[in-house]
């Protein structure tokens, strides 16, 4: 049994378990607000609110999405950037702003490594090469397609929702790893692609697997394989581009959350661990999944790392492909 002296001690550390300045230990006082570079809707913007729902109160008292819509996400990425390093400005975005566009695009203005700091992926999500019906039905695997290209150069197109983006970049690839002359055409968004994909327009095109799954399974779209390292579980019998004989293919797209880069340290662990118990939560899970997106989340540590071996990465694929962009 405690005597009197121990239950005073107890009592005193719920106390300070319970009080305000113990709880800001956890989280920040000012409202937080997640930066969303693209249109409200879209996939990077139900990633940012299924979080921003689930960082009320574990992280800051309100948490609010504000989506920064232009530039291809750059203007998203460019604002937090300028924002106060205080641990309120919070950028959501797929890697590819921050891993893949420094390689492409001359004036930037941001610089991945000097002005911010990663802090957890949310969700990843592979891509698909799906093919209409412009291609014949006897096309059933990439190799297929490929062959089918190689004899027919005219025709030999794939779409993506934008030029300088992964799915750009998963085309560039599968043409150098084939040996083929991949046509590449550029579309506003991947609803304009999969619209054109549906009426035969374009013979096939890249585009993250949620835009397309549901037109496969309908059989409207045949998608031929996915860029994981892996198949996803929402497409079981569809194989990866290394089953399919092609294992210099391959990327995924992860939606990525960090922060402007002299946001302090003790802040930007708090934030990863909101994040991660976030991504624990019932709501988040199922959202996700509902979405097509596998859940991410890593230690901070992990997740800078990742950031800069993609970085590395990808330099040379666009080097190769001789894209740039002066806009």
């Amino acid at each position: 049994m405690l005597n009197r002296r121990q239950l005073i001690a107890a009592a005193a550390l719920a106390a300070a378990a319970s009080s305000p300045f113990a709880q800001a230990q956890t989280t920040i006082d000012k409202t937080a607000k997640i930066v969303v570079g693209f249109p409200a809707g879209g996939a990077a913007d139900t990633v940012a609110r299924l979080l921003a729902e689930q960082l009320r109160g574990t992280y800051a008292p309100t948490v609010i999405v504000e989506n920064k819509a232009g530039a291809g996400g750059r203007l998203g990425a460019q604002a937090v950037k300028a924002g106060d390093a205080d641990g309120t400005q919070i950028l959501l975005t797929p890697a590819s702003i921050l891993t893949i566009y420094p390689h492409v695009y001359k004036k930037l203005g941001y610089d991945t490594l000097a002005d911010f700091t990663p802090v957890s992926s949310v969700a990843t999500v592979t891509f698909a090469l799906s093919v209409s019906s412009a291609v014949p039905t006897s096309v059933k695997t990439v190799a297929d397609y490929m062959a089918w290209a190689k004899a027919n150069p005219k025709d030999a197109n794939y779409g993506s929702p934008a030029a300088g983006a992964t799915p750009h970049f998963v085309g560039v690839m599968l043409s150098r790893a084939g040996g083929v002359s991949l046509n590449h055409i550029p579309f506003k968004g991947g609803a304009p692609l999969v619209s054109d994909l549906l009426g035969g327009q374009v013979q096939s095109g890249v585009n993250v697997l949620p835009e397309v799954l549901q037109h496969h399974l309908s059989g409207k779209l045949r998608i031929l394989a996915v860029s994981g390292a892996k198949r996803s579980k929402f497409l079981p019998n569809v194989p990866t581009m290394a089953e399919s004989g092609f294992k210099d293919v391959a990327a995924d797209e992860y939606f990525g959350v960090f922060v402007p880069a002299k946001t302090p340290v003790e802040i930007v662990t708090r934030l990863n661990a909101a994040i991660r118990t976030a991504l624990k939560s019932k709501p988040v899970i199922e959202g996700l999944e509902k979405a097509s997106f596998d859940v991410g989340g890593e230690s901070q540590a992990e997740f800078g790392k990742l950031v800069k071996s993609e970085l590395e990465r990808w330099g040379p694929v666009v080097n190769a492909s001789g894209f740039s962009s002066e806009d």
